[in-house]
């Protein structure tokens, strides 16, 4: 089911849900699922309580604006920190759909960001203004399709320049850029270093920046995924990034004693071993548990809900299923027998050599391989002879189960249905919409230190306030004589 829609001007759209029962669940449990994140730990005495209280009023008071929003994982993360998610701006219908679904509160544009004028963004958020402003400008080539815009590795010719643009409009406290991490090592055709264009535009509008990459699997996502972020600050941060909150081994014997000791990683299959068991073609958009929860992982991706959206198999044939059948842990289709290997398009010979990232299956007891958009055809279950549903995707991503994706699960090929001027049917399917996400848990870890610095950085500037004024009420030496 989807949300309804109202046009607002020039192929602009804002999304509200329709009232129905099933958005309005997601929605809730949503909601449910940020507030059980933002809980104190019972019994955890190591976080003062004023300490605490000083990051949640802060918390409390900051608006986010997610730009190149996709479904939402970027805004999940900065909400289960205690943020309030404003708006979005995102281009893809399902998307949209996505994002309306489960932030029912955010005023969603599905717009082309790149044709929006300065007053149409300023008039879409006039009662919104964000106190952040977070997104992942896409990364293809850094490029927009004007082939004549100039370099196309240069962020100026890109729908960077947009995410800049944003920040120019609204001057928010905090811009928060994520990315692949190897926009580090481009350059333009001049030799200037991609990062370095990218943090002087910030710069030229006042904020201090920062750029790190983080790896997933170190804040408690059980998935190898290596990732760039940029922070721009309106006031200097001392410590801008996160430190790891999670290890991949239990033991590590060259740990500090005196260092806090990490939490394990999940494992993939601590991620998806109560799901369901499916076989192909097995499985629907809305089904129930058959086991209860095996870890406190999966307590908290399950988040109390009772209903398992986006659980269905893919419809593989009986070939496909003993293809799969003949390959152990880290095998891909290049493993199989040469009558099971995946044949030519179009041709029922073999094709001569299948890409060998394709269809690997997945060690159950380490971290996933990064989940890419495509990632329908990457994965082999670990136990059963198909590929990960759309639900282990988004576990393995770090969603809660009652995040529920909107859309058809796969579609055709973009490529092709360029090739064939079908672009109306091109449409970001709810597989895309997982791969594509910033997994809500890393986004919650910076999220939540980004927040804390500007409380302690806001507490620094009242303490030298309160100090100042003390200082000017009291009389001087040389009066009291």
């Amino acid at each position: 089911m989807r949300c309804g829609r109202s046009g607002i001007r020039g192929g602009i759209r804002r999304w509200r849900g329709d009232g129905s029962g099933t958005i309005n669940e997601t929605a809730w449990h949503t909601k449910r699922f940020v507030d059980r994140m933002l809980r104190r730990p019972e019994g955890d005495q190591n976080i003062d309580t004023a300490e605490c209280g000083m990051r949640y009023a802060n918390r409390s008071a900051m608006t986010v604006l997610d730009a190149f929003s996709g479904a939402g994982g970027f805004s999940l993360g900065f909400e289960m920190a205690g943020c309030r998610i404003v708006g979005a701006v995102e281009i893809d219908e399902w998307a949209c759909e996505t994002f309306q679904a489960n932030h029912p509160d955010a005023h969603v544009l599905k717009a082309d960001i790149s044709r929006m004028s300065d007053g149409e963004l300023r008039d879409s958020f006039i009662d919104r203004k964000p106190d952040i402003v977070i997104g992942g400008p896409p990364c293809q080539g850094f490029s927009i399709a004007n082939r004549n815009a100039g370099d196309a590795k240069d962020p100026r010719n890109s729908l960077f320049k947009d995410f800049v643009r944003i920040g120019r409009l609204f001057q928010p406290r905090l811009m928060v850029m994520e990315n692949v991490p190897n926009l580090l090592q481009t350059r333009t055709q001049e030799g200037i270093p991609v990062i370095t264009i990218v943090t002087d535009l910030l710069r030229d509008l006042g904020y201090t920046t920062y750029w790190k990459t983080l790896q997933a699997i170190d804040f408690g996502v059980p998935q190898i995924r290596t990732r760039l972020f940029v922070v721009a600050s309106k006031v200097p941060l001392e410590s801008p990034f996160p430190s790891p909150s999670h290890r991949v081994t239990r033991i590590d014997t060259t740990r500090d004693m005196y260092e806090p000791e990490l939490a394990e990683c999940p494992t993939l299959w601590d991620a998806i071993s109560d799901l369901p068991a499916l076989n192909a073609r097995e499985g629907s958009e809305a089904m129930l548990y058959d086991c209860p929860p095996k870890n406190t992982y999966q307590v908290l991706l399950r988040n109390s809900g009772t209903t398992l959206w986006n659980h269905k198999a893919m419809n593989h044939t009986p070939r496909v299923v003993e293809r799969f059948s003949h390959m152990k842990w880290g095998d891909s289709g290049n493993d199989v027998p040469d009558h099971l290997k995946p044949r030519a398009r179009n041709s029922e010979e073999v094709r001569a050599e299948a890409y060998d990232q394709n269809n690997r299956r997945m060690f159950p007891h380490r971290p996933c391989h990064t989940v890419p958009a495509s990632f329908y055809a990457n994965f082999v279950h670990p136990f059963q002879d198909r590929n990960f549903t759309a639900r282990e995707g988004a576990r393995i991503q770090s969603f809660p189960d009652t995040f529920r994706f909107l859309g058809k699960p796969t579609v055709v090929s973009h490529k092709l249905l360029a090739r064939e001027g079908r672009t109306a049917e091109k449409h970001l399917c709810q597989y895309s919409q997982i791969g594509n996400a910033v997994p809500p848990l890393l986004a919650k870890a910076v999220a939540e230190n980004l927040l804390w610095q500007i409380g302690r950085t806001q507490g620094d500037v009242n303490a030298r306030a309160r100090e100042q004024s003390v200082r000017e009420r009291e009389p001087s030496d040389e009066v009291s004589r």
